[in-house]
């Protein structure tokens, strides 16, 4: 599998920018309320912890059979970064599997921006030779529940790590 790389992803209200290291200020603060982190663990970062992290997803992964590919949300309307979206993409012997995730800022929510978001994210990996996409969700976390069904992955009854894994079936 040749590597992948993000590209700039439209949507109806969104664009989904290929991350960049010049993000993070504005990134932490999109992310800075402390409730955002129920589900995803941890605390909210600083920018410097951003703008380090982001250096290293930039850098991609040293497996060459893996693909980092992260995004963040900017509303179009607002011209704002609202959140990310990332995939994961794996060669394996099928071609490849994409994990996918997705975080909105709390200010955000509830306007169904983390689903077109993740559409836009899924449509965009079915262009790929990825033949499945899967999501881990807490179990608890129905609001990325519904993103996930809305995207067109199912909940199996597989667990990793306290996480419902989600599947869809590309190709």
């Amino acid at each position: 599998m040749t590597a992948v790389r993000p590209e700039p992803i439209p949507t109806e209200r969104l664009i989904l920018l290929p991350l960049q290291v010049s993000h993070a200020d504005e990134m932490a603060a999109v992310l800075s309320d402390p409730t955002l982190h129920a589900f995803i663990g941890g605390a909210p970062d600083t920018a410097d912890a951003l703008r380090a992290r982001y250096e290293r997803w930039s850098a991609g992964s040293p497996d060459p059979a893996e693909s980092w590919c992260n995004w963040v949300i900017r509303l179009r309307n607002d011209d704002c970064l609202v959140g990310t979206v990332q995939a994961t993409v794996t060669a394996d012997d099928r071609g490849a599997t994409a994990e996918i995730s997705w975080v909105v800022g709390t200010s955000w929510q509830r306007r169904g921006i983390a689903t077109e978001a993740a559409r836009g994210l899924v449509d965009w990996l079915r262009q790929l030779p990825v033949h499945a996409v899967v999501a881990h969700i807490d179990p608890d976390h129905r609001a990325s529940a519904a993103v996930a069904t809305a995207a067109g992955l199912t909940a199996t009854d597989q667990w990793h790590d306290g996480e419902i894994r989600w599947h869809l079936t590309t190709g």
